[in-house]
């Protein structure tokens, strides 16, 4: 080896034992990556620098509750219903008084209206989601996630009630009525402002023929004529209805 050669690989390795190791990123920078991650969709790579960045800060940072809220929402993402929920509720609960926490809140009825895809299925994540949406608005009723709650209750309890009224109807069908009655005014009672509270008082109006209920099915064509007397099927089943009952 020449000395100019063995001069220049002295140099080179000192150079390169000199050389500054790579620094790891900051909790801000991880968490403008995470940012940035979200906005572009890559709920992958923003769960895992979103740990990292909850790794890295202290648990009272401000940040924590931003952090918490969009770690569950890359779950959500993910499909993960029931941990997600589980991650969404925790947040509110430990963050009530972040901006965060309503959404939260929000996120978590969600996930629990997603597990509950079918009024056939066991109703109780149904349930979890109409009780976390309701107490969504009893602490924070000005909200905009209290606001948007509103609409997925409306559908809930359309489907509680249209669970309930299939089950009239398999009772119905099978000449069980004291069974079916119990269900159809359940539907009438717990669901009066869903489409299927008529439907659920023509079948009660109907199983009160089928038994000789007499009374019983006057005052239920009496309510059916008060709140739907243009209605056919209302004629159909209350032949002496007056037309001149005032729709509701």
């Amino acid at each position: 080896m020449t000395l100019r050669r063995a001069f220049w690989l002295a140099a080179a390795t000192l150079a390169a034992c000199h050389r500054a190791p790579p620094q790891t990123p900051t909790p801000t920078a991880l968490l403008e990556q995470a940012r940035a991650a979200i906005h572009r969709g890559d709920f992958d790579e923003a769960l895992q620098t979103y740990k990292k960045v909850g790794f890295e800060l202290e648990p009272n940072d401000p940040v924590q509750p931003e952090v918490h809220y969009y770690t569950a929402e890359c779950v959500y993402q993910s499909g993960d219903y029931i941990e997600a929920a589980h991650a969404f509720r925790e947040m509110a609960d430990q963050y009530p008084r972040s901006e965060f926490a309503p959404l939260a809140l929000l996120r978590a009825g969600d996930a629990n209206m997603h597990l509950w895809r079918k009024p056939e299925l066991d109703p109780t994540y149904g349930q979890t989601a109409l009780a976390t949406y309701q107490e969504l608005a009893a602490r924070y009723p000005d909200s905009e996630a209290a606001s948007r709650a509103t609409m997925h209750v409306k559908k809930l309890r359309a489907q509680f009630a249209e669970k309930a009224y299939k089950n009239g109807m398999f009772y119905f069908r099978r000449g069980a009525y004291d069974s079916g009655i119990i269900y159809f005014k359940d539907v009438i009672a717990s669901y009066w402002d869903t489409p299927l509270a008529k439907d659920a008082l023509l079948r009660l109006a109907d199983t009160y023929h089928a038994i000789g209920y007499v009374e019983d099915l006057n005052e239920t064509c009496v309510r059916l004529r008060q709140y739907y007397a243009q209605d056919k099927a209302v004629k159909k089943v209350c032949p002496a209805a007056d037309s001149s009952g005032t729709s509701p």
